[in-house]
């Protein structure tokens, strides 16, 4: 078996060697051809599966060096290799840690796989047999998925993603716990794409609308007192780390030594501080996202 790429693809392909036979991209970056046909260097999309364990100077495990320098590019942090093999547990520094996110970029690679992988369902029309055309492949899929209210929720988007292994496969995290949590998230920011009622789950439409393969996903930005940060920004909560996804801030819920008193608790109870009640704190970070965007959309109008 193989697959016969377009003819149009293949002229592409050879116009990005051409292109970008003489551009030098750093490290987690790779040439690509924008519309003016003009070199620029982005963040490499996807990176090799291989597994050769680095600790980065973050204090994250990465699979591989590739995906080190990836997460560089796509945060804008200097992350360096520290050393070969799994990072070392640092207990003193619970700040250390990062929360496993889907970025835009992970969003986008899961997304993109998927619509390729549709493309090669597609059956041209025959002599005698009609075709089936991308919106034909998405409708079979959809309900063979939809557990029967018409509505794709965030179980069942999974399941049709994980029917194809090589298209779920996301290879941000070394560990496995940390690449299904990210296949989940990534799953739920495919979902807000398209989700124009805000139920957390798609009907047909809005599905056909998340992988059809002329949408361009906007970037969304997150804010925080007044300030827009890119997707990838990190930024501090006490003990904690937050950082930016796919227009969101994302925090780590750890319990801060010595500070139970500046959420209001008794010290002398070690009371932890409840799922609610940390979700309400970081609700405080994205708080501010809509009344800045409509500020400046305003002010664009004025």
């Amino acid at each position: 078996a193989y697959i016969q790429f377009p003819l149009q693809m293949s002229t592409e392909m050879q116009s990005k060697s051409k292109v970008c036979a003489n551009v030098f991209c750093g490290a987690g970056r790779e040439c690509a051809v924008n519309e003016k046909g003009e070199p620029s260097c982005l963040c490499i999309e996807s990176c090799k599966p291989h597994k050769r364990s680095v600790c980065g100077s973050n204090g994250k495990t990465y699979r591989n060096h590739c995906e080190l320098h990836r997460d560089a590019c796509l945060t804008g942090l200097k992350i360096q290799v520290a050393h070969d093999g799994h990072c070392q547990e640092r207990k003193t520094e619970q700040a250390a840690a990062s929360p496993v996110v889907c970025y835009a970029a992970d969003r986008n690679e899961l997304r993109s796989r998927v619509i390729q992988w549709l493309h090669t369902e597609i059956v041209p029309d025959g002599w005698f047999a009609k075709g089936s055309n991308f919106s034909d492949v998405l409708l079979k899929y959809f309900k063979k998925f939809d557990s029967g209210d018409s509505q794709m929720d965030s179980s069942e988007l999974l399941k049709f993603i994980q029917q194809n292994e090589s298209v779920a496969e996301l290879q941000s995290y070394a560990d496995q716990e940390s690449n299904k949590l990210l296949r989940s998230l990534c799953v739920d920011a495919l979902i807000e794409l398209s989700d124009e009622n805000a139920d957390w789950k798609l009907s047909f439409d809005e599905f056909l609308n998340c992988l059809k393969p002329g949408f361009n996903p906007p970037e969304k930005k997150c804010s925080l007192e007044d300030e827009t940060y890119e997707d990838g920004a990190e930024t501090q909560v006490e003990c904690n780390r937050c950082v930016c996804a796919c227009g969101n801030w994302v925090c780590t819920a750890m319990v801060c030594p010595d500070k139970s008193a500046a959420v209001g608790e008794s010290t002398d109870t070690g009371a932890e501080m409840t799922e609610e009640e940390w979700n309400l704190r970081v609700a405080e970070l994205n708080k501010h996202q809509e009344t800045v965007e409509k500020m400046k959309s305003s002010a664009k109008e004025a």
